[in-house]
């Protein structure tokens, strides 16, 4: 068993990729197959493009190492931090929380059979789009703070299961919830589609979700990020790094308008400026200021994660301000949300899903929530990241700054990960929008040192 809790001999590794031991890989009779797509219709009925898509979507599943019904093994000795909560697995209770609370987190992947990408025929992001899919996440988890009571979960569990890391969802009634059968064990009772639609919360969660869909008039989805990213370059197909998809978030979310009191801000050369921030989240009365959320692009080492980092980096996600890390491992964006010991916790978006039809009343959610935490060994950790944070208001983002602060001291002998500078930017906005390739810059204090790299790593090359 590996240190990630993958089987070694799990059927499709390749015993020479020593990047994928923490990937957990379909069987053979999860994949579909080639006959069975054709044997759906003649060769002139068939559509080749679509045929095509699944056959790629349906490689990258086996390729990406994906299967729902394996999960990493989690220690039930120590805690599994996650967005500022503690969960101590071998109590029951909390081990359920810690259930309720991953389920509840929205899961961003590959899509495929949306419509055309500006510019070009694709219908899918499949083996490109993972750091646009990360960047969703984050931002998804931000709104989700931002729109919903403290402490919110997803309340429906579509069905029972038995796997360990499966989610159970019981009511605050476990009695009317929750049966117990002599023969057959607990079980849940399944909510009707109206009782979810009459909870103003799960309405909440529903919008936000279609916010996020594979359509050109979502403002979050796939869509119109790649259209916003054009002004740095890109287009669709190509591989983006995550401080692009910062700034690609930012305008995001500054041209929708149904999110006036929301505003995103990207730090610039490692430093939050606070008078910047505070230009951009003060309005007239009667609110004083908008809630923002914080995105810090930084570079963790050369070619390799600089060790000195893991303390810092676990103390950020020790943080409930912190609404994760667009980050990754070589070759592979992840979404970062927590850890356990040397292990960090993650969201993975390489897992290719049918596009899903929002604007059906009863849409489906169960694809846009994963069950099935994974993780891998910080030391894995690729050097370059985005890490976000969120304020709902002036007081709470001055708590932010204290305790993000505290949290990058963890790190003392080496520079900081980023530092909040009274003042603002001296660059322009424009001139901030297409980030460094060759140099990051980290400071500390009034000092500025230069770290000078190879090979660019602020874009994950995929496999």
């Amino acid at each position: 068993m590996n240190p990630d809790g993958a089987s070694a001999s799990c059927e499709g590794q390749s015993p020479t990729d020593d990047l994928m031991d923490d990937w957990l890989f379909l069987s053979s009779a999860s994949v579909p197959s080639p006959d069975l797509e054709v044997s759906r219709g003649t060769p002139e009925a068939e559509d080749r493009g679509q045929f095509k898509t699944k056959l790629i979507s349906a490689w990258n599943s086996v390729k990406y190492g994906w299967s729902l019904k394996q999960k990493s093994k989690f220690s039930k000795s120590s805690a599994v931090i996650m967005f500022g909560q503690s969960y101590e697995l071998r109590d029951h209770d909390e081990k359920e929380c810690f259930r309720r609370s991953f389920a509840s987190l929205l899961w961003l992947t590959y899509r495929r059979g949306f419509p055309h990408l500006a510019g070009c025929s694709l219908t899918t992001d499949s083996g490109w789009g993972c750091v646009l899919r990360t960047g969703q996440m984050l931002l998804a988890r931000g709104l989700l703070l931002h729109l919903m009571p403290p402490g919110w979960t997803w309340s429906v569990s579509p069905h029972a299961v038995k796997d360990d890391m499966d989610l159970l969802v019981s009511s605050p009634s476990a009695g009317a919830e929750r049966g117990l059968d002599s023969k057959k064990g607990p079980r849940v009772r399944k909510l009707s589609l109206g009782s979810l639609l009459d909870r103003p919360m799960e309405v909440t969660h529903r919008k936000v979700v279609s916010w996020f869909a594979d359509h050109p008039t979502a403002p979050f989805g796939i869509h119109q990020l790649v259209e916003l990213g054009q002004s740095t370059g890109k287009k669709a197909g190509d591989w983006y790094g995550p401080s692009i998809a910062a700034h690609i978030l930012r305008k995001a979310v500054a041209a929708f308008t149904d999110l006036s009191n929301l505003v995103v801000y990207v730090a610039q050369d490692c430093t939050v400026y606070l008078e910047d921030v505070k230009k951009l989240c003060e309005c007239p009365l009667p609110q004083p200021w908008k809630s923002v959320i914080i995105l810090v692009p930084v570079r963790l080492g050369g070619q390799d994660l600089n060790p000195s980092y893991i303390a810092c980096v676990k103390k950020l996600l020790t943080l409930q301000c912190c609404v994760g890390i667009i980050g990754g491992k070589p070759k592979h964006s992840l979404f970062f949300v927590g850890f356990q010991d040397e292990h960090v916790l993650y969201l993975d978006p390489h897992y290719c899903q049918p596009t899903v039809d929002v604007t059906k009343e009863s849409f489906p959610l169960e694809s846009f929530h994963c069950k099935y935490p994974k993780k891998m060994a910080f030391s894995r950790m690729d050097p370059s990241c985005t890490i976000g944070f969120y304020a709902k208001d002036q007081k709470e983002f001055e708590s932010l700054c204290a305790a993000v602060h505290e949290a990058l001291c963890v790190s003392a002998e080496t520079y900081p990960m980023f530092i909040f500078a009274e003042g603002k930017s001296q660059e322009e906005e424009e001139g901030a929008n297409t980030p460094s390739n060759n140099i990051a810059y980290i400071q500390r204090k009034s000092q500025l040192k230069r770290v000078h790299t190879r090979n660019s790593m602020d874009e994950f090359v995929l496999l």
